[in-house]
């Protein structure tokens, strides 16, 4: 059915009059008639009892009445959504991020500000390592990821990155190390302590920087135990299983009995980073990306250790 026979049906059936209907709806008389007599031809139903001085709705005429105007109020509604997922404004935004992310004060204050200024964008938050983000970016499961900077990329093309946040890499011990008594822990003197770290199978990037890192310094972590959440390594870590390389925001988990020191290296250093696809067209990843780089024009400076 054509919406416009419909729009000028309601207008008739409102008015039960065809002149001040045809002066609602800024048509004249007569192409209203032709109007209402398709749609009447279409249905094969009378929808109107016309006389010289007034106009009813027949029985199908009302039961059309209360269908059209729901068929028009949902064309409308179509309409509106349509134009507003073409802005940026409706819709469902997939973001991954890392599980140490949300301990960045940017990471919070960018997804509360996009939810302030998007109250209608559904967010779906999904927690992965850096590598498998990536992977679900180009398998289109994500729509933009929060990741540690990877060392390598396979298909570099495919990307595109904004550093949001740099922060220096600690290392993680027992406060009874012999280390931890040091305000500055060097790296070489890792070299032969038991590490509890990410397996190498897991997909962060914050593997490949410590791995990197200490290959420089010319060892190799001796990894003892493994361990995929960074509360468990730091538990671990308590609980006297060997010393670890973690981001520096970690620290916050203050448990009782682990220290944080920095390391003696420059190098020493992880940066947090927005990932899209480099060919995005999606007008909520562009509004999102927007966003944090309004937010974060630049890499702010390293914190601390």
């Amino acid at each position: 059915m054509d919406l416009r026979h419909l729009r000028h049906f309601v207008a008739v059936a409102e008015e039960l009059h065809f002149s001040r209907a045809a002066a609602r709806l800024g048509i004249g008389q007569p192409p209203l008639s032709q109007s209402i007599q398709a749609l009447e031809a279409e249905l094969g139903a009378r929808l109107f009892e016309r006389t010289k001085r007034r106009v009813e709705l027949t029985e199908p005429g009302q039961l059309l009445l209360g269908e059209a105007r729901e068929i028009l109020a949902r064309a409308e509604r179509a309409a509106v959504l349509t134009r507003r997922a073409a802005k940026g404004e409706v819709g469902e935004l997939r973001v991954g991020f890392t599980a140490a992310a949300p301990f960045l004060p940017m990471v919070p204050r960018i997804i509360d500000a996009y939810r302030r200024a998007h109250p209608d964008v559904h967010l779906t938050l999904v927690e992965l390592p850096s590598k498998q983000q990536l992977t679900a970016l180009a398998d289109r499961r994500l729509d933009v990821g929060f990741i540690r900077e990877p060392r390598f990329v396979p298909d570099p093309d495919s990307f595109r990155f904004h550093d949001v946040v740099r922060e220096p890499l600690l290392a993680v011990m027992r406060a009874d190390h012999p280390l931890a008594g040091r305000e500055v822990v060097p790296l070489a003197a890792l070299r032969d302590e038991p590490f509890v770290f990410y397996p190498a199978d897991f997909g962060t990037s914050t593997h490949e920087q410590v791995f990197a890192l200490c290959a420089a310094a010319g060892f190799r972590p001796n990894v003892t135990q493994d361990a995929r959440e960074a509360f468990t390594i730091i538990g671990l870590i308590a609980a006297g299983l060997g010393v670890s390389i973690l981001p520096g925001q970690l620290r916050q988990v203050a448990l009782e009995g682990v220290v944080y020191r920095p390391l003696d290296t420059p190098d020493a250093v992880t940066t947090l980073q927005l990932a899209q696809r480099s060919n995005e067209s999606s007008p909520l990843v562009k509004k999102f990306t927007g966003l944090v780089e309004r937010i974060v024009p630049f890499v702010p400076p390293i914190p601390g250790g």
